[in-house]
C-alpha cells in the first residue's frame, strides 16, 4: 500500500511554513531557557567564570539541545506518511499506547510518587503518556468522524467512555493527575466538536464528578501531598509550608525578573540558589520572568499566542472531520497546557505536574508535541483548505444548529401526524 503519494506544487503551497517555524522557535528558546535554569554554580570550570564555561555546565541544557536535534526526525515521520495511513491504524497506535502505560505500571521507575518512566541509558527516560496523548486524539478522531451525530445508541456510549477512560485510568494509577487532567480536556473539546449530544456530555461531566469526588475524599484521608497542594492553593493559611514553598517561590522569581529580568547566568538568582524547585521543568516559566524580566515572558506568551490561533484557525478552514478534530485535539492539549503551566508559576492555578510546550525540559514531551505538530503540517499539506460551509461550520461547534433543524423537523414531524 503507498501511504505516501504524489504532493503536487499546489499542494506545497498550503504546507504551513509559519506554524513549522513559530514551534522551532520556541524550542530553541526553550533550550536557553533550560541551560540558564541549570548551568552549575560550583564547578570547577565556572572558576575561569566564562559565559562558555557556564553554558557547558549545564547538563540539562546539553540534553535538551540533543532532544532539539532529533525532533525533526519527529515532525518529518509524521509529515511523510498520508494523515490516512494514522487514520487506518489508529486503533492500532492506541493499543500500543496501552501496553506500554500497563507495562511502565510495572517495570516503570518513580520519581516524586510518579511511576511513568522507562529508564533508557545514560540517565535518558522515556515517558509513554505524553506518546499516548496523540495515540488517543488520533483514535478518538476516527471514532467520532465515523458519521455526524457519533454517539445514538448505548453501545457507542460505552465505547467513547472506554477509549477514554482506559489510558486516563492507567495514568491516575501512575500517579500523573496533571496528564490525566490534559486528557481530559483535549476529550471534551473533541466530543464537543465531534457533534455528541450536549446531554451525554453533560452525563459524562456528572459521572466524572461521582468519581473525582471520592478521590479527594481518599487524598485527605490519607494526608497525601496532592491534596495538600490543592489546600495550598484554595487556602494557603491551611496548608503545610511544603506545600505552598514552591507556588510562592515562582511568583516571588518573576516579580523580581522586573520588566528586563536581572540578566541571564547571574549567580543569587532563585533559579540558580534552587529556591524555585523543578524550575527547568514544570516551573520553567519562573525562571523565564526572574532573568529575562516582562519582556521574556510576553515574546514568549506572543508566540504561543500565534501558535494557538494558528491551530485553531487551520482547524476552522478544515472541512475533513477526522483533520479538523485532529488539529482541534492537538489545539487543545497545547492550550490547556500553556494556559495551566503559566496559571500555576503566577498563582492563579494549583500546583500540578504540567510542563510547558516546547520550553520545559523533557524529551518525551518535546518530541510528542513535534509529532503533534507534525500531524498537523501533514493534514496541511494534503488536504488543502477550503471555507467551510454552514453544515461544517454548525459541525465544527458541536452540530447545535443541525441539532435545531432536527427539533424543527421532528416538531412538525409531529403536528402533521396530529
Amino acid at each position: 500500500m503507498n501511504t505516501t503519494p504524489v504532493i503536487n506544487r499546489r499542494a506545497r503551497q498550503h504546507f504551513d511554513i509559519p506554524l513549522l517555524l513559530v514551534t522551532f522557535a520556541l524550542a530553541a528558546f526553550g533550550v536557553l531557557a533550560v541551560t540558564v535554569a541549570t548551568y552549575s554554580t560550583n564547578d570547577e570550570a565556572l572558576a575561569v567564570d566564562t559565559l562558555l564555561a557556564r553554558i557547558t555546565s549545564s547538563t540539562y541544557g546539553q540534553r535538551q539541545g540533543l532532544f532539539l536535534l532529533v525532533s525533526p526526525i519527529a515532525i518529518g515521520g509524521m509529515v511523510a506518511i498520508s494523515y490516512r495511513f494514522f487514520q487506518k491504524f489508529s486503533g492500532v497506535l492506541y493499543l500500543a499506547s496501552l501496553v506500554l502505560l500497563v507495562m511502565v505500571l510495572v517495570m516503570g521507575s518513580t520519581t516524586s510518587g510518579v511511576t511513568g518512566w522507562f529508564e533508557l541509558f545514560s540517565g535518558y527516560m522515556l515517558q509513554p503518556s505524553e506518546f499516548a496523548k496523540i495515540a488517543v486524539i488520533l483514535h478518538l478522531a476516527k471514532f467520532f468522524a465515523r458519521k455526524e451525530n457519533p454517539v445514538t445508541t448505548l453501545r457507542e456510549f460505552i465505547t467513547m467512555a472506554v477509549i477514554m477512560g482506559l489510558p486516563v485510568g492507567l495514568i491516575f494509577l501512575q500517579g500523573e493527575m496533571g496528564t490525566a487532567m490534559v486528557f481530559i480536556a483535549f476529550y471534551f473539546a473533541m466530543m464537543f466538536m465531534g457533534g455528541v449530544r450536549l446531554r451525554m456530555i453533560l452525563g459524562i461531566v456528572g459521572g466524572g464528578v461521582g468519581i473525582v469526588t471520592p478521590y479527594v475524599l481518599y487524598l485527605r484521608a490519607t494526608g497525601s501531598y496532592r491534596y495538600d497542594r490543592l489546600l495550598g492553593f484554595f487556602s494557603p493559611s491551611s496548608a503545610s509550608s511544603d506545600s505552598v514553598y514552591q507556588a510562592q517561590n515562582s511568583q516571588i522569581a518573576i516579580g523580581n525578573g522586573g520588566l528586563h529580568g536581572v540578566g541571564l547566568f547571574q549567580d543569587g538568582t532563585y533559579s540558580a540558589l534552587n529556591y524555585v524547585p523543578q524550575d527547568h521543568t514544570d516551573f520553567i516559566f519562573s525562571s523565564i520572568g526572574e532573568t529575562m524580566g516582562f519582556v521574556g515572558c510576553m515574546v514568549v506568551i506572543v508566540l504561543y499566542l500565534f501558535l494557538i490561533l494558528r491551530l485553531l484557525m487551520l482547524a476552522m478552514n478544515t472541512y475533513d472531520k477526522f483533520a479538523r478534530l485532529v488539529i482541534i485535539g492537538v489545539f487543545t492539549m497545547m492550550f490547556f497546557h500553556i494556559f495551566y503551566n503559566i496559571g500555576m508559576t503566577t498563582g492563579i492555578m494549583p500546583v500540578m505536574g504540567i510542563p510547558l510546550p516546547f520550553l520545559s525540559y523533557g524529551g518525551s514531551n518535546l518530541i510528542a508535541n513535534m509529532a503533534g505538530i507534525g500531524l498537523v503540517l501533514n493534514i496541511t499539506l494534503r488536504k488543502p483548505q477550503s471555507r467551510a460551509t454552514a453544515v461544517d461550520i454548525a459541525m465544527m461547534t458541536g452540530g447545535v444548529q443541525i441539532r435545531r433543524q432536527r427539533k424543527k423537523k421532528r416538531f412538525w414531524q409531529r403536528q402533521s401526524r396530529a
